[in-house]
């Protein structure tokens, strides 16, 4: 895959917020070029341990039909950026990203770990890369990170909306029976309804969607593998 690169990303806190001002406006949310059906479906997720710089990445390629793994890519790196909340793509996109250029396949659309729309500044992780990526791309966070919502129903496929700052920026999923429910937001190049049925139908079982839940795996073990002794 290649990954281009639209602005530096060794910057100071003011400019990353301005840069992130200025993509938002670059954005597209509905459906752009998605196609019916979907083949592919990547997940992507990102990985470290509390007060480390190093960082690790993986971006799982799966057949959407069946999600078979198709191809898996990773990559590690050390991490420069500090902490800051409404800043991680900062932080955890240049890794994101050489995983990705790794990929041998485009994948059709991208699930992360992460927010997409549903974000301070209107321009999560989901949003970020998947404007730079150039593909379509959704936003499937484990906590709420901005907004208010009602109570959602306790079924499968149930959902409300979620709402910040009198605009709707995603919905809160129930992806599995009385499990906590997930916060998916648009990133890029799709709308939201698009991206809920996206989602849900690649909840094979477990409350994470499985290319995001198998990228969770290979960051996992590919940090198991550097501890290792000797390494």
């Amino acid at each position: 895959m290649k990954t281009p690169v639209l602005h530096r990303w060794d910057v100071t806190y003011r400019e990353a917020a301005a840069i992130q001002e200025e993509l938002r406006g670059m954005l597209i949310l509905r459906d752009d070029g998605l196609p019916d059906p979907v083949r592919t479906v990547a997940g992507a997720d990102i990985s470290y341990d509390r007060g480390s710089d190093l960082f690790f990445a993986a971006v799982v390629l799966m057949r959407h039909s069946d999600l078979t793994v198709i191809e898996e890519a990773t990559f590690s790196a050390r991490v420069s950026f500090p902490y800051i909340p409404g800043l991680l793509t900062f932080r955890e996109g240049p890794p994101l990203l050489a995983a990705f250029s790794r990929l041998i396949q485009t994948p059709d659309v991208i699930l992360f770990d992460g927010q997409g729309i549903a974000h301070p500044r209107g321009i999560g992780l989901a949003a970020h890369l998947g404007l730079l990526l150039g593909l379509p791309a959704i936003g499937c966070a484990k906590t709420r990170l901005v907004g208010s919502h009602a109570p959602v129903g306790e079924n499968r496929g149930e959902r409300t909306e979620m709402v910040y700052q009198n605009r709707q920026v995603g919905a809160v999923l129930r992806t599995r029976e009385r499990i906590k429910p997930l916060f998916v937001s648009q990133g890029h190049r799709i709308g939201l309804q698009r991206a809920l049925a996206l989602v849900l139908s690649c909840c094979r079982g477990y409350r994470i969607p499985e290319p995001i839940r198998r990228a969770h795996l290979a960051v996992n073990r590919l940090r198991m593998d550097q501890r290792a002794p000797g390494r």
